[in-house]
């Protein structure tokens, strides 16, 4: 099927006259089988290194340095040379991904036995596999990008890697062979989804198939080399139970928030860059009605909702000329006219929030949005900050009243300095005293001190309140006496 490798005197490095001695006269025969057969570090322990192979990608990068050298990069971009000479890219893109994948790992074993490499067998196995991965796929980012206990990926140019683990930042031994490979790979990713990054244009936000958020800054802007940030999904979306079970609220906190996703409260989630805002928007959409129509907009799209009417919208950036923008605020603008029933953005952070504060005002009870804030109080603040950005001249009475008419419960998360995150305060919004919005919240979160091995110890409190400002609501849908329930068990487990 690739053809290149076929014809004597194409010029290829694997095909030269002088190692034919090597592979036998009778190579001329068959492509694949022949090299392999005087290999007897692939042919002969076939079934070892992919038992090796599997366990190594779950293993922390720093057990694997040992066998990351100079040397071995060396020998890597020698043998990249040789298959860009041999493969035929044009028959390549007509395979599935994996035999592709198996077609590349023959001609890399024919490329090794030819040059006689001196590698072992669990090194072989991992040249395959990061080869494999330069050419299908996203390079020395798929061991990082196949581990599910990673949350955040940062790649500080071709040398430097960190990852975030458990809460904590550490170096990766993962590198690339130069600047220009990173920027290659950033460029794979963001056109998956319409973008591109380059000189001329070298910002961009983007997305991985799995909804993972990406960053590019390229050079002019990143001195030292393209700077690649993924903030990962976890494979399994995560729900209010697993929530509850690492920790971050408590069974009775989270049917209190079941019960506001359920009853079309309108709901701010507050917190802090990686306080866990989005997966909670996600947890909280689980408890929408099946038959509800739902209009998700974001700048890159992130959410997963699980319902069966959901209609997404993603912003969209100038291109090369400056045109063609399509902001947060036209998409929520448009999806009014989109016959929604709840409006959920992603990340509000400018005037959008104005046209959310109206759509909530009218009729699209439930809507939902996150706020960077580090606080309720806080949260109130900027919203008020970000209206006055859109330019809108109203008196700041007026601007209250209208988000204190919107919203009606703010949940605050929050990462604390252990990695672990909490959900601090479930708050309400209660209406107008003069000037100031007042609010009360149903529970808090409060820090009691650390352990032995610093971490956070704490607790979930009820504040007392026996009826919240949304009974109503809660009343109107039928959900009235299990929040009473789940009011009384939680102040009686903090008394």
């Amino acid at each position: 099927m690739f053809g290149k490798r076929s014809n004597d005197g194409s010029g290829k490095p694997p095909a030269a006259p002088a190692p034919r001695p090597v592979v036998h006269a009778d190579s001329q025969a068959s492509h694949a089988p022949e090299p392999k057969a005087p290999a007897p570090l692939v042919a002969a322990p076939a079934p070892q290194p992919a038992q090796q192979a599997a366990p190594r990608r779950e293993e922390p990068p720093a057990k694997r340095k040992s066998s990351r050298n100079e040397a071995y990069y060396d020998t890597k971009s020698q043998v990249f040379s040789a298959l860009i000479d041999t493969i035929d890219l044009s028959q390549l893109a007509k395979l599935d991904a994996e035999s592709a994948r198996e077609e590349i790992r023959d001609i890399v074993n024919d490329i090794i036995t030819i040059k006689n490499f001196a590698l072992s067998i669990a090194e072989q196995e991992e040249l395959l596999d990061d080869i494999c991965n330069d050419v299908l796929g996203y390079g020395p980012l798929e061991p990082l990008l196949a581990r599910d206990d990673i949350a955040d990926i940062m790649v500080n140019g071709a040398g430097k890697t960190y990852i975030e683990v458990a809460g904590k930042v550490q170096e990766t031994d993962v590198r690339f062979r130069d600047n220009s490979q990173l920027l290659s790979i950033c460029q794979r990713i963001v056109s998956q989804v319409g973008r591109r990054v380059d000189e001329s244009s070298p910002i961009c936000d983007a997305r991985l198939p799995d909804g993972s958020r990406v960053n590019v800054i390229a050079p002019p802007l990143a001195i030292d080399g393209t700077a690649l940030t993924i903030r990962k999904f976890k494979k399994d979306k995560l729900t209010l139970d697993q929530l509850v079970k690492f920790g971050a609220i408590t069974p009775e906190g989270a049917a209190v928030l079941q019960i506001i996703g359920r009853v079309r409260c309108n709901v701010v989630i507050s917190g802090g860059t990686g306080s866990g805002k989005t997966t909670l928007l996600n947890c909280l959409t689980a408890y929408i009605d099946t038959d509800e129509r739902v209009i998700t907009c974001e700048d890159s799209a992130e959410l997963q909702l699980q319902q069966p009417h959901v209609v997404r919208l993603e912003t969209r950036p100038p291109n090369i000329e400056g045109e063609g923008e399509i902001t947060m605020r036209d998409l929520v603008k448009n999806c009014l006219r989109m016959r929604p029933e709840r409006i959920i953005v992603g990340e509000v952070r400018g005037p959008e929030v104005f046209d959310l504060l109206q759509a909530m005002n009218t009729g699209h009870d439930g809507s939902m949005g996150t706020i960077h804030a580090n606080s309720p109080r806080e949260c109130l603040s900027r919203m008020e900050s970000m209206i006055a950005m859109g330019g809108f001249s109203l008196p700041a009475k007026t601007v209250r009243e209208i988000i204190s008419g919107s919203i009606d419960v703010i949940i605050q998360a929050a990462r604390l300095r252990d990695g672990s995150r909490r959900i601090t305060h479930i708050t309400e919004v209660i209406g107008m005293e003069g000037d100031v919005i007042i609010t009360q919240d149903l529970m808090k979160y409060d820090m009691m001190g650390e352990d032995a091995n610093g971490n956070i110890i704490g607790e979930h409190r009820s504040t007392g309140i026996g009826r919240p400002h949304f009974w109503d609501r809660a009343r109107y849908y039928g959900e009235d006496k299990r929040l009473a329930a789940s009011l009384d068990a939680m102040e009686k487990m903090t008394s």
